[in-house]
């Protein structure tokens, strides 16, 4: 049973049951302290592990991400071009201390 967001990714790898919240990454049961929708969501992911009758089964969540901004699929993700240089710096730094710390565990 998978609850999550990338309809795309989960269909193509063929999980027997998944619930798609049409939400952003990392957010797949709802709104951060909306309790009641994140419950609602957990409830029908239960209710589909029970009633599915067939593997590779998808049902979608009948919830919107903040109903009230229906503009932020297109907010989501993007990269503010002031802000690029910093981010790829960020990176190849993160990445060079993961290597560093790789190659203190194999020495």
């Amino acid at each position: 049973m998978i609850v999550g967001s990338a309809r795309d990714v989960v269909e193509y790898c063929g999980v027997p049951r998944f619930l798609f919240t049409d939400f952003p990454l990392g957010n797949p049961c709802g709104l951060p302290w909306e309790r009641a929708m994140q419950r609602a969501i957990v409830g029908q992911a239960l209710d589909l592990l029970e009633t599915a009758d067939r593997p590779r089964t998808t049902v979608q969540a009948p919830f919107t991400w903040k109903a009230d901004d229906p503009g932020w699929r297109g907010r989501y993700g993007r990269v503010d071009p002031a802000e690029r240089d910093r981010l790829l710096a960020a990176g190849r730094e993160r990445r060079e201390r993961q290597a560093a710390a790789s190659a203190l565990k194999e020495g």
